[in-house]
């Protein structure tokens, strides 16, 4: 089994990262309690190219190439992870968790206050798995029209309010 490792996300890795993230999706699309709603495109090459530009994104590498990401940006004193996917041939190795980690120590090193996201709240590799690293659901977003934003996105593009959540992380 080989060994991968993280590090700052380059321009170079947006067609990986877009490749990844289609990769990771069709675990929403083989999810029975999902059958009949749509799994949103994954984002392009060029959209990761801009979000990588602006710093804050993580890549797993395993010799080399690109086994995962975390892609996030700042809204205010705040990161908001957009994506984090690993590839289904290196998921259970502890990728995503050792991603979120590292962007969370990030997020403090840069001296941020927050990490926040949006996500299904039933999916265990979703809700679930943020949980176990500290996220908590926020349903105030009154202060945080991003994720208000976010989440309206999601249900406009189909995917059901009921079971979307907006979580945060505080660093403090």
């Amino acid at each position: 089994m080989n060994e991968f490792s993280i590090r700052l996300a380059r321009p170079d890795d947006a067609d990986a990262f877009h490749r990844v993230e289609e990769d990771a999706a069709s675990l929403l699309r083989e999810e029975p309690s999902l059958e009949g709603i749509p799994v949103p495109p994954s984002k392009s090459a060029e959209h990761y190219r801009g979000v990588i530009a602006r710093g804050n994104c993580l890549a797993a590498t395993i010799e080399g190439q690109v086994a995962g990401f975390a892609a996030a940006g700042r809204v205010g004193r705040e990161l908001h992870l957009h994506e984090l996917s690993v590839a289904r041939e290196q998921q259970g190795r502890g990728i995503g968790g050792t991603l979120l980690r590292a962007l969370i120590i990030d997020a403090r090193n840069c001296g941020l206050s927050a990490i926040t996201l949006d996500t299904y709240r039933d999916i265990p590799w979703n809700g679930p798995f943020y949980a176990r690293h500290g996220f908590v659901e926020i349903e105030n977003l009154e202060d945080r029209p991003h994720l208000l934003r976010s989440l309206e996105a999601a249900v406009d593009a189909g995917l059901p309010h009921e079971r979307r959540c907006a979580m945060i992380k505080f660093l403090g």
